[in-house]
């Protein structure tokens, strides 16, 4: 089971890439191409040139993971576009951009925020 969460890294692939590769093929994309040790444990994101699916490739100790969504409808409405090869992304708005969002333009909450602490005395209660 491959499950996300906020402390995943997630790059974007931001050239796209020939779908016909399979794990070998997007190993050596992301040795290559995006500079990056394809079995860190980084989650990769790689889409067709089209827009019109993506593939998911990340190493979990035991194996690599490799995960394809071809959209039945429509194509991705947003991907980086730049002279940056990868573009990092949170898992929130990986969720965004496999639902064929725009992650920009969803109104989410950070990952993350501080804890507040309540205020306590230092007087044991009677």
């Amino acid at each position: 089971m491959l499950a996300l969460t906020p402390q995943h890294r997630l790059l974007l692939a931001v050239a796209a890439v020939d779908f016909r590769r399979g794990i070998d093929g997007l190993a050596a994309i992301c040795t290559q191409r995006l500079k990056e040790q394809p079995d860190s444990g980084t989650v990769f994101v790689f889409t067709n040139k089209r827009r019109t699916a993506v593939k998911i490739l990340v190493y979990d100790g035991q194996g690599f993971w490799l995960c394809m969504k071809r959209f039945s409808q429509g194509k991705l409405q947003w991907w980086p576009t730049g002279e940056a090869n990868v573009h990092a992304i949170s898992a929130q708005e990986l969720n965004v951009l496999l639902h064929q969002g725009i992650p920009s333009k969803a109104n989410m909450l950070p990952a993350w925020k501080p804890l507040v602490m309540p205020f306590y005395s230092n007087q044991a209660a009677c």
